[in-house]
């Protein structure tokens, strides 16, 4: 078993430089192309970009990712986003600072990603170990939705519980499609920053459409009845447990098999975690999500008030955060072209020096500075967003990329789990962290007074991150960052079952129980 991991892994290495010389080719060929078929050319290069990954990785995987990412993740993302703002702020009347406290809750089920992968990897439903967690997930977040957009009167416990439980399901399903993630940029390392760019740019491309809806639909059905809108990508993930092709077993485990599976992973994580070359940069992501403290609901409150704030209409609202999105799939635009192969420290170096500087806009308009420049509150709210999305973006992939690279082969899936949870606990810190300062400086749904105060104390913590940036490796993304002998080693990847298949669809018209 380990000779034929090796090989698969020397074979698949091999195969993953084919891409790189493809769009090699593809771009010399670009700056080779008269004037005018050059936009022609710009405008197929995205439809070959994605063959050239169907073709790679295999179409069901891109499907996978578009659905999860691109509708799970994006969309219900970025229109909760909204729409869940406005039932705070005008359905159940509560605080900024309360607000920005019980938002933390939300991470708490992608905290839990590795009991997820667990029970996905180790105790299969009926023969399945994907099949039924789709579903689950889904019949979750459909149930929750219908819920929390159609009972009046909904007390705020309650109400907050709905909205976990939809994180639940997202959560769930982020979870399989993360397994094919680790697995195909460690067979396909070369492939490992197009994968990340496939999934930001989906992520934005969802997002951009939730964003663009939700203050249309807050407006004309109310901030309530919207909510109804997000048991449309829950029920598609159910639809997805039954598309998704996977062999039954009909020989179920053992209770006794299964735990063993059980205690086998959470040994090879244990002996994974304490590489320095794995801790350190875990450790690094953590303190720079942690540091970065979240300040969104107060100044949200702010943009809508009548008095102290602009008073920014819910359309308007909703298209600050599409035009956000947009700018966010140019930060992937950004990093795929120039910045993919660049060493990881350099790039996050620079991308967190310019994230800290960025909240200086934030700190100008709540100040109104901007009106004493002459630019008016519409305009330099849209500049402030599109510059955070297009860093954040620009800081968050490599990040990721970074996280793939230090998953052994065959606790992948549950070991990049546990790194996103590390991610979650680092989001859970800094909404909590932002929610204590704004309830500190006394920021209420009237009192704005201390609010640039806030965003100052962000600004400065976000620079702080610099001092620890010597904890992420000076390396290259086509580096190997896990030792060979634990990518190979039998107690942390074939006890797992390297055999099982993580995610495959099956492909239309294909014959049942082919393998695609």
């Amino acid at each position: 078993m380990e000779s034929e991991t090796q090989d698969l892994i020397h074979r698949s290495s091999t195969a993953s430089d084919e891409p790189l010389k493809e769009q090699n080719e593809v771009e010399s060929h670009q700056d080779n192309q008269p004037v005018h078929t050059f936009g022609l050319s710009l405008i197929q290069q995205p439809f070959k970009w994605i063959s050239m990954l169907c073709r790679e990785l295999n179409t069901s995987f891109v499907f996978g990712v578009f659905l999860v990412y691109g509708l799970s993740q994006g969309f219900t993302g970025s229109f909760a986003r909204v729409v869940t703002d406005y039932y705070w702020k005008d359905v159940q009347k509560i605080q900024p600072s309360t607000v920005q406290l019980i938002s933390g809750f939300n991470t708490i089920p992608w905290i839990m990603k590795p009991v997820w992968g667990v029970l996905t990897d180790a105790f299969p439903v009926w023969g399945y170990r994907r099949r039924p967690y789709f579903i689950f997930a889904g019949i979750i977040g459909t149930i929750a939705s219908l819920i929390v957009s159609s009972v009046t009167g909904l007390p705020v416990a309650m109400a907050l519980l709905c909205f976990v439980s939809l994180s639940v399901g997202t959560a769930m399903a982020d979870v399989t499609i993360d397994a094919c993630i680790a697995t195909n940029s460690i067979l396909k390392p070369n492939l490992a920053p197009d994968i990340q760019s496939l999934c930001g740019t989906l992520s934005s491309f969802g997002a951009l459409v939730g964003y663009s809806c939700s203050g249309f639909l807050v407006h004309h059905l109310g901030p309530q009845a919207a909510l109804s809108v997000m048991a449309m990508p829950a029920v598609l993930l159910i639809l997805l447990g039954f598309v998704l092709f996977e062999l039954k077993n009909f020989h179920g485990p053992h209770k006794e098999k299964a735990w063993e599976k059980v205690s086998t992973t959470v040994i090879g994580m244990g002996r994974t975690i304490k590489i320095p070359a794995v801790w350190k940069p875990s450790l690094y992501m953590y303190i720079s999500l942690a540091l970065s403290i979240s300040t969104h609901e107060g100044q949200f409150y702010w943009y809508t008030d009548k008095s102290a704030g602009p008073h920014f209409s819910q359309e308007f609202v909703g298209m600050i955060y599409a035009i956000g999105a947009m700018a966010s799939m140019v930060g992937v635009l950004i990093y795929h072209k120039f910045l993919k192969n660049f060493r990881f420290r350099t790039l996050l170096f620079y991308a967190q020096l310019l994230y800290g500087v960025s909240g200086i806009l934030d700190l100008f308009f709540v100040l109104r500075w901007n009106l004493k420049l002459g630019l008016p509150d519409s305009f330099f709210v849209i500049l402030e967003e599109c510059t955070s999305r297009i860093i954040t973006r620009i800081r968050w992939i490599p990040m990721i990329v970074l996280s793939t690279k230090l998953c052994p082969l065959g606790i992948e899936g549950t070991f990049f789990a546990l790194l996103m949870c590390i991610d979650s606990l680092g989001s859970l810190t800094h909404k909590t962290a932002g929610g204590l300062v704004l309830h500190w400086l006394h920021v209420t749904r009237s009192d704005f007074r201390n609010l640039w105060l806030a965003l100052f104390i962000r600004n400065l913590l976000r620079l702080s991150t610099l001092f620890f940036i010597f904890l992420v490796p000076n390396a290259s993304p086509n580096d190997v960052l896990v030792p060979s002998d634990l990518l190979n080693s039998s107690e942390s990847g074939d006890g797992i079952g390297r055999q099982e298949e993580t995610v495959q669809l099956a492909k239309i018209g294909d014959a049942e129980g082919e393998e695609v």
